[in-house]
C-alpha cells in the first residue's frame, strides 16, 4: 500500500488536462490516492494520468482514471457518477474543482456569450459537481473533503476580468454556504484561492501587465503549481480535520 497523507483514497480532480487540476492529480496521487482526472479534454486527461500521476504514486496507472467531462453539463456530471461506482464501488470522498476558462474583456465590451461561458464553468460546474458528489457520500455515509478551486481576483477583483472575478467571487461564498450545510455529514469544503501561479492561463497575460503585477507580490515571483497543489493536498487530508468553511489565499502575499 502506498504511504502519504491521503492513502487508499479515492479522489475526483475536474480541470485535470493541465495547470492547478494536473498538479493536484500528481500531489495526491504522491500522497496515496486512486485519482479520476477529469477534463474537457480527454486527452489531457490521459496525459495526466500516464505521464504524471502514476509517475508519481508509483502505482500502475489502471488503477487511476481519466475521463472526459463538460463540468456546465449536469448530464454529464450525473454520468460521471455512475461511471465512478461501477468502476469503484463508490464514490470519491475527495472532490477537487479545478476546471476553469477566462473570457477577459473589458465590462463595457464584454460579450453576453463569453460572462455565460466563464460563470457556467467556473461557478454552475463547481455546483453541479459538489452538489452531484456531495449526495453521493452523504448516500453512502462516508466522511469526505471537497476543495474549490476561487481565485485572489475574487476577492479584489482585476480589470478585464469582470466575469471571472464575478465566478470567482461566487465560489467563494458557496463553498461557506456548503461548509454549513454538510458539516453535519463530516463532509469539509474548503476554498483555495490562488495568485498568479504560473499555469497555460497565465499565459494570456500580456508581459507588461505581468510585470506590473509581480511588483505587487512580495516574494516577487510567480507561483508554481505545485506549491498549490502542496496545499490541495494538506485540505484533502485528516491534517486539516477542524477546517471547512475557510478560503485560503496562495499567492506570494499579493
Amino acid at each position: 500500500m502506498v504511504a502519504g497523507i491521503v492513502a487508499g483514497r479515492l479522489a475526483l480532480v475536474t480541470g485535470a488536462g493541465s495547470g492547478l487540476g494536473r498538479a493536484a492529480c500528481q500531489v495526491l496521487s504522491r500522497e496515496g490516492a486512486i485519482v479520476i482526472a477529469a477534463d474537457k479534454n480527454y486527452d489531457a486527461a490521459v496525459e495526466t494520468i500516464k505521464t504524471h500521476t502514476a509517475l508519481a504514486s508509483g502505482r500502475n496507472d489502471a488503477e487511476h482514471m481519466a475521463v472526459e467531462l463538460d463540468v456546465s453539463d449536469a448530464t454529464a456530471v450525473r454520468n460521471l457518477l455512475q461511471t465512478t461506482l461501477r468502476q469503484y464501488k463508490a464514490p470519491p470522498t475527495i472532490v477537487v474543482n479545478s476546471a476553469g476558462i477566462t473570457r477577459d474583456n473589458w465590462l463595457l465590451k464584454l460579450s453576453e456569450e463569453d460572462y455565460d461561458s466563464v460563470v457556467d464553468t467556473n461557478l454552475k460546474g463547481t455546483f453541479l459537481v459538489m452538489q452531484t458528489f456531495a449526495k453521493a457520500m452523504t448516500e453512502a455515509g462516508l466522511p469526505g473533503s471537497i476543495v474549490n478551486l476561487s481565485s485572489i481576483v475574487g476577492k479584489y477583483g482585476n480589470v478585464g476580468q469582470t466575469n471571472y472575478a464575478g465566478s470567482k467571487a461566487g465560489v467563494i461564498g458557496m463553498t461557506q454556504s456548503a461548509a454549513k450545510e454538510l458539516g453535519k455529514f463530516n463532509i469539509r469544503v474548503n476554498a483555495v484561492l490562488p495568485g498568479f501561479i504560473e499555469t497555460p492561463m497565465i499565459k494570456t497575460v500580456p508581459e507588461k501587465v505581468m510585470q506590473n503585477m509581480l511588483k505587487l507580490v512580495p516574494l516577487g515571483r510567480m507561483g508554481q503549481p505545485s506549491e498549490l497543489a502542496e496545499v490541495i493536498a494538506f485540505l484533502s487530508s485528516d491534517k486539516s480535520s477542524f477546517m471547512t468553511g475557510a478560503s485560503i489565499d496562495v499567492t506570494g502575499g499579493f
